[in-house]
């Protein structure tokens, strides 16, 4: 009978005293390579250390400004220089997005989620959001704002306001951002994702699966997101969804089982983070949706819009939940 790998081979560099251990690229791509049985079995070993395996935490994700931004992520509908089906919107006016943070909670979500289409937020901008942030936490509900790259000052702002979570995706490893993204670097964010930190703010940070990176380049961006210290408190794994009019909208889909894999490794090396399953999920089978919370997913986007791109409805995720027997955090 073969014997799952031992964990000496699978665990993270022996740092020197009073120093974190770092998982090396080579070893989280050792974690990809393993069977898959074997690697959803470690992956769920880990997953029960830490959380209860049978509970989801659900967030609900609001564009609150959408389209004419002047990055070239192409990925993104909402870049202004791509010809989609995505139109500009102004800021939305804080009713709209209470009303919309309220309808989340009655859905059973605790976490709502504030997006907007901007390199980097202007201050009256982010005074506005400010208040939004303020409503919202007033629902009782946790807060998180992706707005792109800070400057200094700005997230000792949003901590002022109550913010409880910044959301900003490395999206994948440096060595091949470039390839993606050409108006500002893989370095930016990692600045944004500093002073998120410094402010006292919980980090959320991960990244886009299937833009035609390699395996490596997806251990990299795992072994990179393990290594901030701390690791972000939410890590979501998309999966891209091709969007008509952008760069990469004829890029071939990434199998399912690579992306099961990448769950997996992503619980094993950050096994407190809530790792979630985010984009793309709408085109996901139930059974390949299983298999990642199976691998640690343990955090869903819940609604039915994640931005401009769709996500499955939140009464489709009920019925699918009741079939698994998840329960909400």
């Amino acid at each position: 009978m073969n014997a799952i790998p031992q964990a000496a081979a699978l665990t993270p560099d022996t740092a020197a005293a009073g120093q974190a251990a770092r998982w090396t690229v080579a070893e989280v791509e050792k974690l990809y390579q393993l069977p898959l049985m074997d690697l959803i079995f470690r992956a769920q070993q880990v997953h029960r250390e830490h959380f209860d395996a049978n509970e989801i935490q659900r967030s609900t994700l609001l564009s609150v400004k959408t389209g004419g931004c002047s990055e070239d992520c192409g990925y993104c509908s909402q870049s202004a220089r791509y010809s989609t089906d995505t139109e500009r919107e102004a800021l939305l006016p804080l009713d709209e997005v209470v009303a919309a943070a309220q309808a989340a909670k009655d859905k059973g979500a605790s976490r709502f989620c504030m997006g907007a289409a901007w390199r980097g937020p202007k201050d009256k901008d982010l005074a506005k959001v400010s208040e939004m942030i303020r409503a919202v936490k007033g629902l009782g509900l946790q807060t998180c704002v992706t707005l792109g790259m800070l400057k200094e000052g700005q997230a000792s702002e949003l901590k002022e306001a109550g913010l409880d979570y910044y959301n900003h995706n490395l999206d994948t490893d440096a060595s091949f951002y470039g390839q993606v993204i050409t108006t500002h670097q893989h370095a930016d964010r990692v600045d944004t994702l500093g002073q998120v930190r410094e402010a006292g703010i919980k980090v959320c940070s991960g990244g886009i699966i299937g833009m035609g990176e390699g395996r490596r380049n997806r251990a990299a961006l795992i072994a990179q997101l393990a290594n901030l210290n701390p690791p972000p408190e939410s890590v979501p794994i998309n999966n891209l969804v091709p969007i008509p009019g952008t760069p990469l909208a004829n890029v071939a889909p990434i199998d399912n089982f690579e992306f099961v894999r990448t769950i997996a490794a992503a619980r094993i090396t950050m096994p407190t983070s809530f790792v979630r399953l985010s984009a793309g999920r709408q085109a996901m089978p139930e059974e390949v949706q299983a298999l990642c919370f199976l691998a640690g997913a343990n955090s869903i986007f819940y609604g039915d819009k994640l931005l401009t791109t769709g996500n499955p409805e939140s009464d489709r995720d009920e019925a699918l939940f009741e079939k698994l027997g998840l329960r909400p955090i």
